[in-house]
């Protein structure tokens, strides 16, 4: 689904471009050495845009050194205080969210909508399916797909009767196919862009579940330009899982992708363990595009792996390393990772010559 362009900072979302991958920080955000640590850590992970909240008069004072320290565009989430928005607004926040309908008097939404558009940033609309208006529950006898795109679609036109539409749209719900719906409608009726993600989505393991199948089905429709996957869990992890997700689509490229099998009885290895720590080493080599495999039988693995640019295998005591299905090393098992490190780095050199 096409929607209209919107520049984010230096980010453009909209109009057919990438979808970006957007996190929280959970810091106080007015400690600044707190949160810039946070935001780099997320920034080396992959995060593309960074929300933070700005509570208070000093949090949204932060923004303004923030900004100065981190490299990516910098969004703040607003509540109830329409002061509050134009304050990180003047201290250089490259969009806000917020939901007109909390900030007040048409007065001080309007005072909010001229500040944005005297910088040209873009303003997101946000609605939740807890917080949705009496009389939408209502009308529609609960939470509903439909209730809360007339949700959105009410928030943002109060800001397009003050003549402002560099807007972006996300509605959410804890609810997977509730939130599948209500995109689905939502993409038919505005050319906003939106950004989508399952609320509350939970804990690491389930909410991840949650998060990939709802993000799924949205995604693969056309419908969404930013995404977070919403987890209670180090906000680093939601944008790894983004990235995945993004990259089993097809939506986005580059990247080491890991294929691992399923242990079983003839496994003679710590495969979980083994699986685990290349993952952690796969994240210092994100600018190449390559398939890791982590096999945990020196039977059948160099047959498993032969779609794989690298892989290894481990057995009892002993391992192999393997390049697109031929065997070209066989190793003690307590060397296959120093090994595995040591042909990333020669393929990131062989790249960058």
């Amino acid at each position: 689904m096409k929607t209209k362009v919107v520049h984010i900072g230096d980010r453009v979302i909209g109009g057919g471009n990438p979808v970006l991958i957007q996190s929280m920080t959970n810091t106080r955000t007015e400690d600044v050495s707190a949160t810039v640590a946070q935001i780099k850590s997320l920034e080396a992970a992959g995060c593309d845009i960074i929300r933070c909240t700005a509570p208070t008069m000093e949090a949204a004072r932060a923004i303004k050194e923030i900004k100065k320290q981190i490299h990516i565009p910098l969004v703040a989430d607003i509540h109830f205080d329409y002061r509050l928005a134009i304050a990180s607004i003047e201290n250089g926040a490259d969009k806000i969210r917020i939901n007109p309908g909390n900030i007040g008097s048409r007065d001080r939404v309007k005072a909010v909508v001229d500040c944005a558009k005297d910088r040209n940033i873009p303003i997101r609309v946000g609605v939740n399916s807890g917080s949705l208006e009496k009389d939408l529950l209502e009308k529609y006898g609960g939470v509903t797909a439909e209730a809360l795109v007339e949700s959105a679609l009410k928030e943002a036109a109060i800001i397009e009767d003050l003549g402002y539409d560099n807007l972006v749209i996300s509605i959410k719900s804890s609810d997977v196919l509730m939130a599948v719906k209500a995109h689905e409608l939502l993409s038919t009726k505005t050319d906003h862009p939106l950004h989508v993600g399952i609320t509350e989505a939970g804990t690491l393991k389930r909410g991840l579940i949650k998060s990939s199948v709802g993000l799924g089905l949205i995604l693969s429709q056309g419908i969404g330009d930013t995404i977070r996957v919403s987890l209670t869990a180090d906000p680093v992890e939601e944008v790894y899982a983004a990235r995945e997700i993004l990259k089993t689509l097809g939506l986005r490229k580059g990247g080491v992708e890991i294929v691992s099998c399923p242990t079983c009885g003839r496994t003679q290895i710590d495969l979980i363990g083994l699986a685990e720590k290349v993952e952690n080493i796969v994240h210092d080599y994100d600018d190449l595009d390559v398939k890791v495999a982590v096999m945990g039988c020196v039977v059948n693995g160099p047959g498993e792996a032969k779609e794989a640019d690298i892989g290894i295998a481990g057995g009892d005591g002993v391992g192999l390393l393997i390049k697109h299905g031929e065997i070209v090393k066989k190793l003690p098992e307590n060397e296959l990772l120093s090994a595995l490190r040591s042909e990333l780095d020669q393929m990131r050199a062989e790249k960058n010559k």
